[in-house]
């Protein structure tokens, strides 16, 4: 997949793509909308392996907004577009999964002076009560949330989900070494749902210096090229 971002600010990363992945375990269909898209690498993987998909995302930055859709159009995928801060969607359009990659950087976190990756990068743009206050109204019953989060406030995101009425079944750690604990976590949620959490085997990005065996699989799997251009 050809992928159009920016020459300079935020960049896609390895969470966009391992997101991905893990979103695909749960094969999606329906209605799909993905939060915060950025460049829009997510939800356009996603699409792309599931064809019963009809991707829609939701981006607050213009230049972002262009760069998803020429991406989209490049690599033939059907997109609808919401400019717009998620937190101002329509509550009355209901979907059959969000997925997400959010800002996950806190407050304690010295922050960028760059727009875009201010607004790409750090939970005051879209704060995690507010997130999933959203989430929950935006859902169908019975349906999915996939996202990835910092792993240290893991016992925050299970508090703010069951608040919502939302229920992580799935989780896996991600982490950057297997002596490493682990920096990011990718959760399936879902409002309805009675089933016990299961903790998924730690995924582990690098062996050494080198991408791990398990890493380079996925990343053969997105097999994307980047191009960092103005649009």
């Amino acid at each position: 997949m050809l992928l159009y971002q920016p020459q300079s600010g935020y960049c896609y990363n390895s969470d966009s793509v391992f997101l991905y992945n893990f979103i695909n375990f749960f094969e999606p269909k329906g209605r799909v909308l993905d939060v915060g898209a950025g460049c829009g690498i997510v939800g356009l993987l996603v699409a792309r392996d599931n064809p019963k998909v009809k991707l829609e995302a939701v981006e607050k930055q213009e230049a972002f907004v262009h760069y998803a859709t020429t991406n989209a159009r490049v690599n033939k995928i059907d997109y609808k577009m919401h400019e717009s801060d998620f937190l101002e969607l329509d509550e009355s359009e209901k979907y059959d999964y969000i997925i997400s990659n959010p800002p996950f950087y806190h407050d304690g976190v010295t922050k960028s002076e760059d727009e875009m990756l201010f607004n790409a990068r750090y939970n005051v743009n879209l704060p995690l009560r507010d997130f999933f206050k959203k989430v929950s109204r935006v859902l169908k019953p019975q349906s999915h949330f996939i996202f990835c989060y910092d792993a240290s406030q893991f016992g925050v995101i299970c508090a703010e989900l069951d608040r919502v009425k939302l229920k992580a079944v799935d989780v896996q750690f991600v982490h950057p070494k297997i002596d490493r604990g682990a920096s990011l976590v990718m959760i399936h949620a879902r409002n309805g749902s009675k089933s016990l959490m299961k903790i998924w085997e730690p995924f582990i990005s690098f062996n050494g210096d080198d991408f791990s065996e398990q890493a380079k699989e996925v990343y053969k799997k997105a097999s994307t090229q980047s191009i960092k251009c103005q649009i």
